[in-house]
């Protein structure tokens, strides 16, 4: 969700205060309970809204790509807007989040090398991780699995069909699970192969009970996993939230499976800022809904400890991430890319978004592949961890 002014946000007197997230079309929830089930105007309404957050973040992520913090030669393949340069406090901020859960998921990547491994990204919307991944270490088993709302996907797989350097590193046939071609189904709204699988899927029936669920095709219950929630299930209520962890936890993937899951969500909405960024986005109809319920860096990591990842859990905010995880070389190396007079700014929003992860351990050889996030990640204490 990049919005498109800065306001002042030492007086906090200016409206839509710019997350820094991706929000990447998971829409598919009303206010009030979330639900929307009634498929309504107002529930299509609500859908559409949060849905046109997934074009917000490309159009961020392609600014700071422009610049040059990032580098990713496959944005452009899912920009519909016109691409438009933000401003830095915002450049920065996509760049912080992309650099932090690129870090987390190279670690665990590096664990138990040559070992088949899987990654299942929640609201996935134009998100390019899986093409960076496959062009970067082509070497690793990697199976990866979007989950989004239908009319997102059936975008992404158009682009995709579009494109001859995306096709092609699709169809580079690696995988611990292969599956002989590339299928597209008529619509083009669901996509399987041995390497990427992207499924048309309403978050809410995966909180289900019984037959309402969806099948995930290709989905291996046994494969080490690392879950992805980017400003995904803060729009949904917070049991259908938990409802949808405990299904991954509980039901898809077997007890002794490994399982991680990298959450990056705002946080710290009762204080003066926090309290206008929440005012500012209810006025565009964006509830985050599950905002209250895991409001700090303490309560995100409780959230993981029920879910089901009780191995190892950790937090930090953007700002912390910023400090203690960008070295010295990138900062001045980002510093010189443009000039971020808004240092102050800067920090007070970095403290409203946080990433928080963790991980289960599994049993035999596989049972360690999440351990480089235990040794060589530094998380964030807070005034209110257990």
């Amino acid at each position: 969700m990049a919005a498109s002014h800065i306001p002042n946000l030492k007086t906090l007197g200016s409206s839509r205060p710019p997350p820094l997230g991706r929000g990447r079309g998971r829409g598919r929830f009303g206010q009030g309970d979330g639900l929307a089930t009634d498929g309504g105007p107002a529930a299509a309404e609500q859908d559409r809204i949060v849905q046109h957050t997934d074009q917000d973040a490309s159009v961020s992520r392609v600014s700071a790509v422009d610049i040059g913090y990032l580098e990713d030669p496959y944005a452009r393949h899912f920009v519909v807007d016109e691409p438009q340069r933000r401003f830095p406090i915002i450049n920065r901020g996509t760049f912080v989040r992309t650099t932090a859960i690129d870090a987390l998921v190279g670690k665990f990547l590096d664990g138990d090398p040559g070992k088949g491994k899987q990654i299942v990204s929640l609201g996935a919307g134009s998100d390019t991780r899986f093409f960076r991944l496959r062009a970067a270490r082509p070497e690793v088993p990697l199976v990866y699995h979007e989950l989004d709302f239908g009319t997102n996907t059936a975008q992404k797989i158009l682009s995709i069909k579009r494109s001859q350097t995306l096709m092609a590193i699709l169809e580079d046939n690696r995988s611990p699970s292969p599956v002989d071609d590339v299928t597209i189904t008529k619509d083009s709204s669901a996509l399987y192969s041995s390497t990427l699988n992207i499924h048309p899927v309403d978050l809410r029936s995966l909180s289900q009970e019984g037959d309402g669920r969806p099948s995930l095709p290709n989905v291996d219950p046994l494969l080490p996993t690392l879950l992805l929630s980017e400003c995904c299930l803060i729009y949904l209520p917070p049991s259908n939230a938990d409802a949808i962890l405990k299904f991954f936890t509980g039901h898809l993937f077997s007890p002794t499976t490994p399982l991680g899951l990298v959450i990056y969500e705002p946080i710290n909405p009762t204080d003066a800022f926090g309290r206008v960024m929440v005012q500012n986005l209810a006025s565009r109809g964006i509830v985050l809904q599950t905002l209250k319920k895991y409001a700090s860096l303490g309560r995100q990591k409780a959230r993981l400890r029920a879910a089901g990842f009780g191995a190892g859990q950790g937090s930090a905010d953007v700002d912390f991430i910023w400090e203690a995880w960008i070295a010295e070389a990138e900062k001045e190396r980002i510093a010189r890319l443009e000039m971020l007079d808004e240092v102050e700014e800067w920090r007070l929003l970095a403290q409203h978004y946080c990433v928080a992860w963790g991980w289960r351990d599994g049993e035999g050889e596989a049972g360690n592949v999440f351990a480089r996030w235990s040794t060589d990640v530094r998380a964030q204490a807070s005034d209110d961890d257990d």
